[in-house]
């Protein structure tokens, strides 16, 4: 895998390997500074984004990617595969990775006033604005052939469709909904006080990691994140792990790889997502909603346990061209994780296939 410097483009300078259009490119786009919905300013905003494949000359084969809570930009690769649905040798796929997760402008990777818990209130909005912006002055205002996402992921497919209902011809939106329902944010609660219940969180200026709240947020995470159903039939097991206990540490020692003021500032940006929380809509939204007027298809998982099919029902009843197709599985919110469970995999990729099929065929 190839890393570009930040701030540096994306081809072959002199001394490099060169890169094929089927390797993951690595890249900054360094936007400077960037005022947000909140009416501050984000300071050197950069945002790290993954491409592999090629534009085309009408700039229409662009398919985006954007992240899921928890997961880097390598996190979206099992969907890409040459001779699959989303082919790099047919699309230019591009991965963006979230504001505040660690890759992109971050409390652990900014300095000065607003590093660490300094860093400022993120919107879903202020993402996919920026995210426009990449597409605009580094792809040349590209149209998207679908913009695809699992989770949070799939939150910011869906603001794209609402916002640039003229750039997108399809959205595919998995275990995902269109704001932060009430549940959800409860359940966001109870992983926060996790974290910043540990002595050593010191309200965000710890000299260290507060591992104590690391591994509790990981621990009460984890049993949200899959169903009843997972743990009393053994699906852990399938994960290769011999125990819930097993599973548990897994997720302990994957949330001590974290940063917790990173884990927190998107959370802030999930608890506040809403499709019409935004200057184009203020608040109205189920005009926002119906602002999807492309082929948009809704998978939420029938155990999922906090993006529940029935708030995706209810969002997708106000898409003019929305269709809500469950998941039976019993892997709760993570089915729909990219390469996690193979049936859901499956039906994610094909449902992908015929939102694009559909696209060439217009």
């Amino acid at each position: 895998m190839y890393v570009n410097e930040p701030g540096q483009a994306s081809g072959n300078r002199k001394g490099e390997t060169q890169v094929t259009d089927l390797e993951w490119v690595i890249d900054d786009f360094l936007a400077g500074p960037l005022p947000l919905a909140s009416g501050e300013i984000l300071e050197n905003a950069r945002l790290r984004y993954h491409r592999m494949g090629r534009l085309n000359a009408p700039k229409d084969n662009l398919v985006l990617l954007p992240t899921y809570y928890g997961g880097a930009a390598a996190g979206n690769h099992p969907w890409v595969t040459p001779g699959g649905p989303l082919d790099p040798e047919r699309y230019c796929i591009v991965v963006p990775a979230m504001l505040g997760a660690g890759e992109s402008s971050s409390p652990s990777n900014t300095v000065g006033a607003q590093a660490g818990p300094g860093f400022p209130s993120i919107s879903l909005y202020d993402n996919v604005m920026l995210q426009k912006r990449l597409l605009d002055e580094v792809f040349g205002g590209a149209r998207l052939a679908l913009v695809m996402g699992w989770s949070m992921g799939g939150m910011q497919a869906l603001q794209w469709g609402s916002l640039f209902p003229d750039r997108v011809a399809a959205v595919l939106a998995v275990c995902a909904t269109a704001r932060c329902y009430p549940h959800n944010h409860v359940f966001l609660e109870g992983v926060k006080a996790a974290l910043t219940c540990d002595p050593a969180f010191r309200d965000g200026h710890y000299g260290k990691p507060p591992e104590r709240g690391l591994k509790a947020f990981a621990r009460v995470y984890a049993g949200w994140a899959y169903s009843q159903a997972f743990f009393r039939n053994e699906g852990y097991r399938q994960q290769g792990f011999e125990s819930p206990e097993a599973l548990l540490a897994f997720w302990e020692k994957d949330h001590l790889q974290q940063d917790a003021n990173d884990l927190l500032a998107v959370l802030n940006t999930w608890q506040t997502a809403d499709i019409s929380a935004n200057p184009v809509f203020q608040g109205r939204y189920r005009e926002a909603l119906g602002r999807l007027v492309m082929p948009t298809r809704m998978l939420p998982s029938a155990t999922d346990l906090y993006f529940t099919t029935t708030d995706a029902r209810a969002d997708t009843a106000a898409m003019p061209a929305g269709r809500c197709l469950p998941m039976d599985s019993d892997w709760g919110h993570v089915a729909g994780g990219p390469g996690r469970e193979p049936e859901c995999h499956r039906r994610i990729l094909a449902a992908a296939a015929e939102l694009l099929e559909r696209g060439a065929l217009s």
